[in-house]
């Protein structure tokens, strides 16, 4: 992992203090040299947010790259005591050996007292991290906001353990809900991090109407853009008027859940098809606007939805295709395309969401079939660039630290790429991992590590 600052890969290994006075870490002569400690022996350790002053000694070990820390600084630290891989660098100015990433995840998941976690959506994710974590050096565990710093969930030897956790690094918001990022307590859980300075990233869920105003501002992106305003009786008039095809969707909406399709018909009359279980009988029928309107207020419950232009997509075998595109910031803090795939709806579904029955195929083989083959990689090739610039303008237009979107895109029987909609907790089951550490997250890890790392990009960014 190639970082803009000096790194170094070491080993720490616990070792049994001879007394309770011996807090001496005992370093290889090898790293003492290579990470210019220079005759220095009193210094700080730093892991996470945390810093122990002690006296060093440099002797010779092997590997070269071993560190060997009594196991009583390990628990001051609140690390279990075993082995480790770390970066390390060494900071002559305020004569700190720095240790880490030390990379916290907030989710929410039921609570339990005696059996082992379930992270929900991400569990199996939350795993590939810390195995990818494990690998390259840094600390990973995950932890619910209401117990920060007093119980988290680290990965040994196949089970999720709770112990007392250290002060993170950084911390990667993977809570599910919208509802619990507006709470009292998580608002609360925000404050005390802006109070420790821990940087935090994908603060919160965006709104499909905050995104489209972001992208709307950019004029290279209007283009690429539907149509779309907050749903009203007069929106809906307007837009059924302009277009062949409309959308109805949750300002806070995922998954492809609460989503109405209308199409018109003849005489002015539209048919509808919808997510809505409670609206799916009515299906087949055909319906004037105010019909519309009035079958689908009580459904609208005074929360805000947006009306959107539908354009006509590509199709695979008969079926809605869409493309989920997922960036990430790279080592230099640029975005970068890390996995696309093609989601492909179900049979008699107009979403193309996995949630709702979906599949996933590789975006070229798609694209040739359905393009031809010089014309599919030119399509996705203008995708990502698409992507990144969407990517781009919206974590420019945020208070936040953004490291992460997911972006889906659709093509239109032009080969003209549309953005439908800009997610900040991208799904985790799109890319096919088949057990290996995926791209997005290495990316993820990397973007953690330059957090941790890189004191000016936080003074920047935050």
């Amino acid at each position: 992992m190639s970082m803009p600052f000096p790194l170094t890969q070491v080993t720490i290994k616990a070792r049994t203090p001879k007394n309770k006075n011996d807090s001496i870490v005992k370093i290889s002569t090898h790293l003492f040299t290579s990470l210019g400690l220079n005759k220095k022996l009193q210094l700080n350790i730093k892991l996470g947010k945390k810093s122990i002053q002690t006296a060093i000694q440099p002797v010779d070990l092997d590997p070269k790259n071993l560190i060997l820390i009594p196991e009583n600084i390990l628990k001051n630290f609140c690390l279990p005591t075993q082995s480790y891989k770390f970066q390390a660098i060494y900071r002559d100015e305020l004569l700190t050996l720095e240790l880490g990433p030390v990379i916290g995840l907030v989710t929410d998941f039921p609570s339990t007292k005696q059996e082992e976690p379930h992270f929900r959506t991400i569990h199996a994710f939350c795993e590939e991290l810390h195995h990818g974590i494990t690998e390259i050096g840094g600390f990973f565990y995950v932890f619910s906001y209401e117990e920060f710093l007093n119980q988290g969930y680290y990965l040994i030897n196949g089970k999720w353990r709770s112990f007392e956790h250290p002060i993170p690094d950084v911390i990667y918001n993977r809570i599910h809900s919208r509802k619990i990022e507006q709470s009292v307590p998580f608002k609360q859980f925000r404050k005390r991090l802006e109070t420790m300075m821990i940087p935090l990233f994908n603060e919160r869920f965006l709104s499909k109407w905050e995104v489209y105003n972001q992208i709307f501002q950019e004029k290279y992106l209007l283009h690429f853009l539907p149509k779309t305003k907050i749903y009203t009786k007069e929106h809906l008039y307007e837009l059924t008027d302009e277009c062949e095809t409309v959308f109805i969707k949750p300002v806070h909406g995922s998954q492809g859940r609460n989503i109405i399709k209308l199409k018109k018909e003849d005489n002015n009359r539209c048919t509808l098809q919808t997510s809505i279980a409670t609206l799916n009988d009515n299906s087949s029928h055909q319906y004037s606007l105010d019909e519309i309107h009035n079958l689908i207020k009580p459904i609208l419950h005074n929360r805000f939805y947006i009306i959107q232009q539908g354009i006509e997509l590509l199709a695979y075998d008969s079926c809605s295709m869409d493309f989920r595109v997922l960036c990430h910031k790279n080592l230099n803090n640029h975005w970068q395309v890390t996995s696309i795939v093609a989601r492909i709806a179900a049979k008699d579904e107009f979403v193309s969401n996995i949630a709702r029955g979906g599949k996933m195929l590789r975006p070229l083989d798609v694209l040739r079939t359905c393009l031809g083959p010089k014309n599919a990689l030119e399509v996705l090739t203008h995708m990502k660039e698409l992507a990144v610039e969407t990517a781009s303008t919206i974590s420019n237009s945020q208070t936040g630290i953004t490291g992460e979107l997911g972006i889906d895109i659709g093509i239109d029987q032009n080969g003209k790429p549309w953005i439908i909609e800009v997610n900040s907790k991208p799904s985790k089951n799109f890319e096919d991992g088949l057990g290996k550490i995926r791209p997005s997250a290495k990316a993820l890890i990397q973007f953690c590590t330059l957090l941790a790392f890189d004191t000016t990009f936080i003074k920047e960014d935050s």
